[in-house]
């Protein structure tokens, strides 16, 4: 039941981020605009889990991959789902952005 709920939430195997972001990827955080104000990884770019649907022009290449994160690892779950029900080949789901912060050489 725990792997289900890993897979369901992206929490596969480990990922090596660093390597990722060297690679080109993309770090999306879906937090609030407020949220993100607050504190976010140098770099990221911020479209709200909200309105991800409504803004996807602005993530224009579906094989660039991107590595999603927010407060928790929720959010990001579910912006790791849109984009890839909507043709994004390489997307990770990064969890927390501040526990994905530490995870890279940034």
């Amino acid at each position: 039941m725990i792997n289900v709920i890993k897979k369901i939430l992206g929490f596969g195997p480990s990922v090596n981020y660093d390597e990722l972001i060297k690679a080109g990827a993309i770090i999306l955080d879906v937090r609030s605009k407020g949220e993100y104000s607050g504190g976010h990884i140098n770099g990221s770019v911020n479209i709200s889990v909200d309105t991800l649907k409504n803004n996807l022009a602005k993530l224009k290449d579906k094989n660039q991959t991107i590595i999603t994160c927010c407060a928790s690892g929720m959010r990001s779950a579910s912006a790791k789902s849109i984009l890839k029900s909507n043709g994004y080949t390489s997307v990770y789901n990064g969890g927390g952005w501040s526990s994905l912060n530490n995870k890279i050489g940034r």
